[in-house]
């Protein structure tokens, strides 16, 4: 089925590993393993789809050790965090952040989101993750309170379904670029 890929700009399986690492190296944050191995492995036609390649990638996640889980999470920023007033974010982590506009937080909200993060960071040894794009800044404060009090086990596993997420929104927003 050809329409989930439908532009054809990005063809995983006919691309170098170089250029597949400068378009996919980066859709899990700062991890760029993930793709390595996913391209060392061979690309077929079934990676040419959105869902095709982004079940390549979150199966290597899935197969990692819980330390290689853990460096993945830690490798997000904090949302609304210093990261993002200094304007160091990656260029998606910036965008996705700004579509949930976190950039526009009241003095208020920013206070919230800090002492959030550093709860929830002391807590769980990672930052919050949470795949924003299509959310408001209340919905995002909302999901993080009530996730900041849940076990470290539920927590982890949340964390790494949003980096899934995340990483699935990212592959679709490639392969929808003209």
């Amino acid at each position: 089925m050809e329409a989930a890929n439908e532009n054809r700009r990005y063809m995983p399986s006919h691309m170098t590993q170089e250029d597949f690492m400068d378009v996919f190296g980066g859709v899990y944050e700062h991890t760029p393993w993930i793709a390595e191995a996913v391209y060392a492995a061979g690309l077929t036609g079934s990676q040419d789809t959105v869902a095709g390649l982004h079940d390549s990638l979150r199966t290597n996640v899935d197969d990692a050790d819980d330390e290689k889980k853990l460096a993945l999470l830690r490798a997000h920023p904090d949302l609304a965090g210093k990261l993002a007033i200094s304007g160091e974010l990656t260029a998606d982590s910036t965008s996705e952040q700004a579509s949930a506009q976190l950039d526009k937080c009241t003095p208020e909200e920013f206070a919230e989101f800090q002492s959030l993060n550093d709860r929830y960071k002391e807590a769980f040894g990672f930052p919050y993750i949470l795949a924003v794009r299509g959310r408001n800044r209340q919905e995002i404060l909302e999901n993080f309170r009530s996730r900041v009090d849940n076990t470290p086990d539920t927590e982890f596993a949340e964390a790494l379904k949003q980096v899934h997420r995340i990483a699935l929104l990212r592959i679709e927003a490639l392969f929808q670029e003209k």
